[in-house]
């Protein structure tokens, strides 16, 4: 069974088993994001002289680089009251994480193309041992692109194989594709790169729960820094690396990232409330992050009208991370430089969500086109195959159904393994059942085999003889034979069949040169035979002298010296030499009747004639019966046979009823004879 009548989508046997990883803390361009407080971006100068002229402008909150909230939380997007300043995050209709996938769970096929097309499986395998033996994070992105290529690779190497065996004369249904020699190695450093990949994120794990514990120590030394009000203009630089190592910290679980950030938020909101900055610093701070506020407005503007809306997207995000790090504006300026940027977020993630919703939808049709396929593959009736002609109808089929398979894209991911499994299934276990038919026919073509090799031994021996007659009879039979033995294998029945064809026709050659001879001899008997019956016919009985018999004595022994005539003429020569010695032997008969009848006459009128007409009326009886006897026995013989000669032997009786019934003729004339004696 080859991998093309078995498998036609080049997709993994055995995905890998992804633990859910933890939610990197980088900002989504999600709706229901919290406020995100801004900073001042430089150093405090004079905290001191100037935290008299601080309290006309609330202080700003610093940007932190912990991420917003997940899609699934329920939080809100309003700005906070006074005197927070808060700068919000990317808000749109709907978060991306339900638009969406996560880059590990489906590929998508730009990132898969920039890794090597590897052309040969041991490449892949030496690729793959690398990854399960070194150090690096593990790329799923490659290991799918790896394991595509490797079952791409076999699938082409078995139809270059079957291509080659089909060329070079091979039956197709006699075809075994050869066993994958490195799947089982293939195999093995997958499983190595499967246990690598839980081992990497159980380490992840408690990374980001390590992450946490570090933060929320953070939290905890901001509470020391407000718990004594006067000093925090002293504290701003302790506060500054305390947001720095935040900062550098990075992720943290999933469950837990909403609260630690909405907790480290409000310590830092309420540490600029009690920060005294001066109004210059401030404004400086203001206009600088304006400048970079609008450059990723005019970014995030640009990318509404890139065509790959994935990476349209995910540029996005990498812009909100940037947004919420930047500090805030002049407080006049901050709605609106939120709202462009939100309304360049929006576009894109609007067509971010309907491109996944589009994908889903097409999914989810390919769900169903795989599905029907499945059915009719599962739907075919193995049972009823009886012949190759039927094996090879359904493979033909299927092979189709394969074909076609592969012109459909992908399912729904957590369908997509279980549906092709599915099909696979389906197509082994036919596969499977008709290998075993063949191996079965197989078997009785071997035995077939032998049975037509005897024959041909058998009339291979007879070839030479020349006892024409038992030799047709028996050639003829083992032709008969040789037709009730079923088919050979293809590669041996051209062969057997022409030894044996040539045996038959050599011995039929030979009976044919040697009846070409009796053929002229033949010929020549006819026309002898011929003369005989025109001799025969030229006597005739009124007008010939004396006894013929002699004559017609002379002329059967004549005929029974002649050899035989052509076959075909046989019958009707035979026919008319019996007419003419019938119609003679029939005229002698009726004239020594009539000479018997004129001497009986003649008899009667001296002698007793009521005991001879006593006699003669037994002896009418008993021809009668008699008659009667050969009748009924001809009547049996016409209904049942049918071969010449069962009819040979219907004419020799019709011949004697026809004596009977003349010397029954001349007995009644006798005894009419006598009666007019009496009268």
């Amino acid at each position: 069974m080859t991998d093309i009548e078995k498998t036609n989508e080049e997709i993994q046997q055995e995905p890998l088993a992804e633990n859910a990883s933890a939610v990197e803390e980088t900002p989504t361009a999600s709706t229901e994001e919290t406020a995100v407080a801004e900073p001042v971006a430089t150093e405090v100068e004079n905290l001191e002289a100037e935290a008299a002229t601080a309290e006309e402008a609330p202080a700003e909150p610093e940007p932190i680089a912990e991420s917003a909230p997940v899609a699934d939380e329920a939080v809100t997007n309003e700005e906070p009251a006074e005197p927070t300043e808060a700068e919000p995050v990317a808000e749109t209709e709907e978060p991306v994480a339900e638009a969406e996938p996560a880059a590990e769970d489906t590929p998508a096929e730009d990132d898969a193309k920039k890794f090597p097309n590897y052309e040969t499986t041991e490449e892949i395998i030496a690729r793959l041992k690398e990854i399960a033996e070194g150090g690096d994070d593990i790329s799923r992105l490659e290991v799918e692109a790896l394991k595509s290529n490797f079952y791409r690779i076999h699938k082409q190497q078995n139809e270059e194989t079957y291509k080659a065996y089909i060329d070079g004369g091979g039956a197709p249904e006699a075809y075994m594709p050869a066993p994958n020699t490195d799947e089982a190695v293939f195999k093995e450093y997958m499983n190595a790169i499967r246990e690598k990949r839980a081992a990497q994120h159980e380490a992840e794990v408690q990374t980001l729960e390590e992450n946490y514990q570090k933060k929320l120590a953070i939290i905890e030394k901001i509470k020391e820094i407000l718990a004594t009000p006067d000093e925090v203009n002293k504290s701003y630089n302790d506060f500054k690396a305390l947001q720095q190592q935040w900062n550098e910290i990075k992720s943290v679980p999933a469950d837990k990232a909403t609260d630690l950030w909405k907790t480290y938020q409000l310590h830092v909101e309420q540490f600029y409330d009690t920060l005294k900055l001066n109004n210059e610093f401030r404004a400086y701070d203001f206009k600088k992050n304006l400048e970079l506020k609008t450059a990723l407005c005019e970014r995030a503007e640009k990318l509404t009208g890139e065509e790959d809306v994935v990476s349209a997207s995910r540029k996005l995000q990498q812009l909100h991370q940037e947004f919420r790090e930047i500090g805030p504006v002049e407080r006049d300026l901050r709605e609106s430089i939120w709202n462009r940027f939100k309304a360049a977020s929006t576009i894109i993630n609007k067509r971010h969500q309907e491109y996944f919703e589009a994908r889903k939808a097409q999914e989810l049709e390919n769900l169903e086109k795989k599905s029907a396929i499945c059915e009719q593959v599962e739907g075919f009736d193995l049972d009823t195959l009886k012949t190759f002609a039927d094996w090879n109808a359904i493979s033909d089929k299927i092979i189709a159904l394969q074909a076609e398979w592969k012109t459909i894209g992908f399912a729904p991911q957590k369908m997509n393994v279980k549906i092709f499994e599915r099909f696979r299934a389906a197509c082994d276990n036919f596969f499977a059942r008709k290998s075993e038919f063949f191996k079965t026919v197989r078997d009785s073509l071997n035995s077939n085999l032998k049975l037509k090799e005897e024959l041909v031994a058998q009339a291979e021996a007879l070839k030479d003889s020349t006892a024409w007659k038992e030799t047709t009879d028996a050639i003829i039979a083992l032709q008969k034979k040789w037709k009730e033995i079923g088919t050979v294998p293809k590669k041996f029945s051209d062969d057997v069949w022409n030894r044996f064809n040539a045996a038959c026709d050599a011995f039929f050659e030979a009976k044919k040169a040697a009846n070409s001879s009796q053929r002229s001899e033949q010929t020549e008997n006819l026309q002898k035979k011929q003369a005989i019956i025109e001799q025969l016919a030229a006597i005739d009985p009124a007008t010939e002298e004396g006894d013929y018999r002699p004559k017609l004595r002379k002329a059967q022994d004549e005929w029974n010296e002649i050899g035989h005539v052509p076959y075909k003429m046989k019958e009707e020569i035979y026919k008319a030499f019996r007419a003419q010695m019938d119609r003679l032997y029939g005229a002698l008969s009726e004239r020594a009747s009539r000479n018997r009848i004129s001497r009986f006459r003649d008899e009667v009128r001296s002698g007793d004639g009521n005991k001879i007409r006593e006699r003669l009326l037994r002896q009418y009886d008993i021809l009668k019966n008699e008659i009667k006897t050969y009748e009924n026995n001809l009547g049996f013989l016409s209904l049942s046979s049918k071969s010449k000669s069962g009819n040979a032997l219907v004419e020799e009786l019709n011949r004697k009823v026809d004596k009977l019934r003349a010397d029954l003729e001349e007995i009644r004339q006798k005894i009419a004879a006598l009666d007019e004696k009496k009268d």
